[in-house]
């Protein structure tokens, strides 16, 4: 796809409708970082789900940066939160989308649909009245959610599509709101350190994130515990050996045996990885030329599968509740294991992450996410391209595996992660991503 056609599908609409917004606005630009990324994109055919109506996914797309925007940015809340608000969003984008466009079943909400109804207008008065339901504090001022609204709805023509798109929408939001009152996202969970010793974590600085994820009530998952692994290495054990003098070698911050291909790509992942993967799907929807319940589909089910897979993580974290390399490798002496050596002075290549090792969170999401696009466009042979903030570097995937793959060596060598931790989270957020495939967003029969 030429970089026009790109700007089209993905930057103008949403530079269009929030123009006098600058921070929607650069949310808009972050999406395509340079014309070398869009030159990279090309498309694949016959890979497509089938809809009922091919409207445009210019909402969508809009308010999925507008979304991104008010969850990372604004509200700058921590992945593990952050997929579930984008789940929650993206939900009520879904089925304000399959209200119009039809070709797929609701998530949660079918409200009546006058013949003719905006599709732009449905989407944004979901998105909008959920996002203020989330994020009462975003609502007002000169670049506010309503403001944004209003702006947004200003580049729709008035009359009765619009009025009764307004009206679906937001009797979606409505629904979805309802549905997700008192789900334990905002209950106050506080830390409780167990007895310190051996492979058991403790704090790696002044506050401890996502405590209150165990509690959360899951978006299509049956129980947060439902895809629980097995657990963290013995520390004895010959895997948890291996496992250790691997970060211990390749983690460190000084580390001389890491290479800098290895360091760069250690880096490009510690972006938020929540933007991160929206924006590289927000460009795959273009390049693949999905319409407008293709495009809504595909974001719904990722990031639904990202939040869930994020509450089962969380839940593995502190029922597991197992130590950081940061703390494993100073403390070797005391884990029993002959293959393992102290080093006091080993610190990470960056900041550990402020909760439990095991298992990844990082591959955890990226396995839902990667799951769930395998599952709808295949896993064969894709141009798929992913960006990093941190480093301003763009990278292109021949297949989907090959993102995950990465993050789950990247994770290691930042030294954040064991890699069992890594391969059984990529395996837990597989497992998500086909619950949900097979439990929610079902095509029409």
């Amino acid at each position: 796809m030429s970089k026009s056609r790109l700007a089209q599908a993905v930057e103008e609409p949403a530079m269009r409708a929030v123009r006098s917004l600058l921070v929607v606005a650069l949310v808009a630009a972050m999406l395509v970082p340079s014309a070398a990324a869009a030159a990279a994109v090309t498309g694949r055919a016959g890979s497509r789900p089938a809809a009922s109506v091919n409207g445009s996914p210019r909402a969508i797309v809009d308010w999925s940066l507008i979304a991104q925007n008010s969850i990372v940015v604004a509200a700058k809340k921590f992945p593990g939160e952050g997929a579930v608000l984008m789940g929650i969003t993206h939900a009520a984008i879904y089925d304000a989308t399959v209200a119009v466009e039809g070709g797929f079943r609701p998530y949660a909400v079918a409200p009546q649909v006058p013949r003719g109804s905006s599709l732009d207008a449905a989407v944004a008065a979901a998105a909008h009245r959920v996002l203020v339901g989330l994020f009462p504090d975003q609502q007002g001022g000169a670049g506010g959610l309503d403001a944004t609204y209003a702006a947004y709805l200003a580049t729709i023509p008035d009359g009765q599509r619009k009025t009764d798109g307004i009206a679906l929408g937001e009797q979606v939001a409505e629904g979805i709101l309802r549905l997700r009152a008192d789900d334990g996202r905002n209950t106050v969970v506080p830390y409780v350190q167990p007895p310190p010793g051996p492979g058991v974590y403790e704090p790696t600085g002044p506050v401890v994130l996502g405590t209150n994820l165990p509690q959360v009530r899951p978006l299509v998952l049956r129980s947060a515990a439902q895809f629980r692994p097995d657990g963290p290495s013995p520390l004895t054990s010959r895997e948890y050996g291996e496992d250790f003098n691997e970060v211990k070698r390749l983690g460190r911050a000084d580390s001389a045996v890491r290479t800098p291909e290895q360091t760069a790509t250690a880096l490009f992942w510690t972006d938020n990885d929540i933007a991160q993967w929206n924006r590289g799907m927000l460009r795959l929807a273009a390049r693949e030329g999905l319409d407008a319940a293709q495009t809504a589909r595909m974001l719904a089910m990722a990031h639904v599968a990202g939040g869930d897979a994020m509450i089962a993580c969380f839940e593995a974290k502190y029922h597991y509740l197992f130590w950081r390399p940061i703390q494993a490798i100073p403390r070797a002496d005391t884990d029993g294991n002959p293959a393992t050596a102290p080093d006091p002075a080993w610190v990470p290549l960056r900041t550990t992450p402020p909760f439990p090792e095991y298992p990844s969170a990082h591959a955890c999401h990226s396995g839902a996410v990667t799951g769930v696009l395998a599952s709808l466009l295949g896993s064969g042979p894709v141009n798929f391209t992913l960006d990093s903030l941190v480093t301003g570097q763009t990278r292109s995937y021949r297949h989907f595996q090959d993102a995950l793959r990465e993050v789950n060596n990247a994770r290691v060598w930042a030294g954040f992660h064991f890699r069992t931790s890594d391969e059984e989270g990529a395996t837990l957020g597989r497992q998500v991503a086909e619950f949900v495939r097979a439990h929610a967003f079902q095509p029409v029969s």
